[in-house]
Formats: C-alpha cells, structure tokens, sequence
C-alpha cells in the first residue's frame, strides 16, 4: 500500500501541473494567439495523467478508509485547477510519512 501510495501522491502531483499548464498557459496560447501546438502537447499526458489519477484513487480508497465524502472529494479535486494539490496535503501527505 505505501508504494501505491507514493506512486498517487506523484500522479496527483503531475495532474495538477499539468493540468494548470494546459488551463493556464496552453489554452490561453491556443485561443489569443491562434497556436494550439501546446494545446496538442499537453492534453495527450494530461489526459493520461487524469485517468491514472482516478484510476489509483479508486484502488487506494478502501486501504485508505476513506469514507464516501472523501472519496468524493479526491475524486472532483481533479477536475478543480490546484485541487489535487489539496488533497496531496490533506489526505495523503500524513499517511505516506
């Protein structure tokens, strides 16, 4: 369980900055300035990265105890910019020490 653990913690961490690079630097790119190149770059590994988020949060959930309030709240950070950044810190941080 540690492993899969320190391996969610990395995911989450790569989802959410990709995630913030795709909203934040590529999109804007894309749309005011006509290059979606990155958009093109970017969304491929985000969209991997997100599925293994889900994916291992999943798996993790009952080894976790987490209760369905919080299962849901790992689960929407992903979809919130900076949200898996929380759930890092809130959830996991403690339990891989």
């Amino acid at each position: 369980m540690p492993k899969l653990l320190s391996i969610f913690r990395i995911v989450a961490l790569l989802e959410g900055v990709s995630y913030i690079l795709l909203l934040f630097i590529a999109t804007p790119i894309k749309y005011f300035g006509n290059d979606p190149t990155y958009v093109k770059w970017l969304g491929m590994p985000h969209g991997l990265l997100f599925i293994a988020y889900i994916v291992i949060a999943v798996l993790i959930s009952s080894d976790m105890k987490w209760n369905n309030r919080t299962f849901w709240t790992v689960l929407i950070a992903s979809i919130i910019p900076f949200g898996t950044f929380y759930v890092d810190k809130k959830f996991l941080a403690k339990k891989d020490a």
